[in-house]
């Protein structure tokens, strides 16, 4: 079968593929299904176990009751658990990366860096389970002694997205289990395979049952299974990356109980180019910080400013960078740009470019919706006056450009600046000549 057509098919070890949950060590059908699509392709990939509030009660009982035996292994026997688990993510570092192409849509071979680079944080915190130091203190009084003691918080909850579907669990999970908590684990319900493939293999290495929990669900269980998180006295911290709105929601809903909370929340980065630059490498540089994993990422620039004096320069040559992106699916060979993962966002992106055009913007590359394809180019709108403020983040493509000077530096520039959006995956998405 072909690879583009069939991507789980091609799977070195098809007992990786897993659909179903995982709680206390079994794999949970769950009373509904949700299905799971290739963003490239449009074409389902499976049909996974959709769970409720009460499986994600299940969870964290079983999360509980496994967390004595877990927190008395010592840190070396944690450490040798982690290190087995890094072994096993590398060995199937093809797999784990195919799996992740097919439902996330970067090109192949980003997705098997990112495997390298999850598995980065297991084989860290494996060595530091070693580590969990204490503290002496000075005394204020001679007859006293203080010292710091580090011991496991207790259940764990990560809320995971979908930009990187290993990473993003590896660098909450691995923490929290070199410390001795279990965890709960919320997959995103677009990327949920990669999940359940990396907890099969957290099996495989040895972590007992009930330490590693995935609870998988479409969009509006998701929601209640959050609630459950929050509102539960066992859990004792939670782990959220994705939006600002769903990050101040969890930690509203998350007071009653006074839990922990790591919440990395939506940003709005600039990328600021002076006159004294090296334009060809903060072009690279631009590139590079763009256009990663087609502009899904958090860390991605969101707003390009360039100072008058080498605009122009800067513009033309990083149009020309853009031109050569290849973009299609993310198993074709020579592919820089996957799809967007959702016509939600092909359909903000188009907004975007068609903001940019009809405030006076010049469309340098692609932009027209009818050329958008899996070989089409990102499009690339200049010298807009106005445009849509960037107040939220878009997870593509499409950063706003603005002209500064000497006398109007860009961190004095108002929220809505003169913006340019080089929008472009619609440009990215293969879906949008598709779906």
């Amino acid at each position: 079968m072909d690879m583009k057509t069939a991507p789980l098919s091609l799977l070195n070890d098809p007992s990786l593929l897993k659909t179903d949950a995982l709680i206390n060590g079994h794999w949970v059908k769950g009373a509904s299904r949700f299905d799971v699509h290739d963003p490239a392709t449009g074409q389902k990939l499976a049909d996974v176990a959709n769970l409720t509030a009460k499986d994600a009660e299940a969870a964290i009982d079983a999360a509980n009751a496994a967390w004595p035996a877990w927190r008395n292994k010592t840190g070396k026997e944690r450490s040798i658990l982690l290190r087995k688990w890094f072994d096993l993510l590398m060995a199937n570092q093809e797999d784990l990366g195919r799996i992740m192409t097919a439902e996330q849509g970067k090109p192949f071979a980003e997705a098997k860096g990112e495997v390298a680079y999850g598995a980065s944080f297991v084989e860290w915190f494996a060595e530091e389970a070693k580590r969990v130091n204490g503290e002496t203190l000075p005394q204020f009084d001679n007859n006293r002694r203080l010292m710091v003691l580090k011991q496991p918080i207790g259940v764990c909850a990560a809320i995971t997205p979908w930009n990187f579907p290993l990473a993003m669990i590896t660098r909450k999970v691995a923490p929290a289990l070199a410390a001795g908590c279990p965890v709960v684990i919320k997959p995103a319900e677009l990327t949920p395979l990669t999940a359940l493939a990396a907890a099969e293999l957290a099996i495989r290495a040895g972590i007992p049952a009930g330490v590693v929990n995935i609870i998988t669900a479409d969009s509006d269980n998701s929601i209640a299974i959050g609630k459950v998180f929050c509102s539960s006295d066992i859990v004792r911290h939670i782990s959220f990356t994705g939006s600002t709105e769903v990050g101040r929601i969890l930690m509203a809903q998350s007071a009653p109980s006074i839990k922990k909370l790591a919440l990395e929340l939506g940003g709005n980065a600039p990328f600021i180019v002076f006159d004294d630059a090296d334009i060809d490498s903060a072009v690279d540089g631009a590139m590079a910080s763009k256009y990663r994993n087609a502009g899904q990422t958090c860390v991605c620039a969101n707003r390009i400013y360039v100072q008058d004096a080498v605009y122009d320069e800067f513009v033309q040559k990083f149009s020309a960078k853009v031109k050569t992106l290849k973009v299609g699916n993310g198993f074709e060979d020579g592919v820089a740009q996957g799809p967007l993962i959702e016509d939600a966002a092909i359909e903000k992106v188009q907004r975007h470019v068609q903001d940019a055009i009809s405030k006076g913007g010049k469309v340098m590359v692609g932009g027209n919706k009818q050329t958008v394809s899996s070989s089409s180019p990102p499009s690339l709108p200049t010298h807009v006056q106005t445009c849509c403020a960037p107040a939220k983040k878009p997870l593509a493509p499409s950063p706003p450009y603005s002209v500064f000077t000497k006398s109007k530096k860009p961190w004095t520039l108002p929220t809505t600046p003169s913006l340019v959006w080089p929008a472009t995956s619609t440009a990215a998405t293969l879906a949008a000549s598709t779906a």
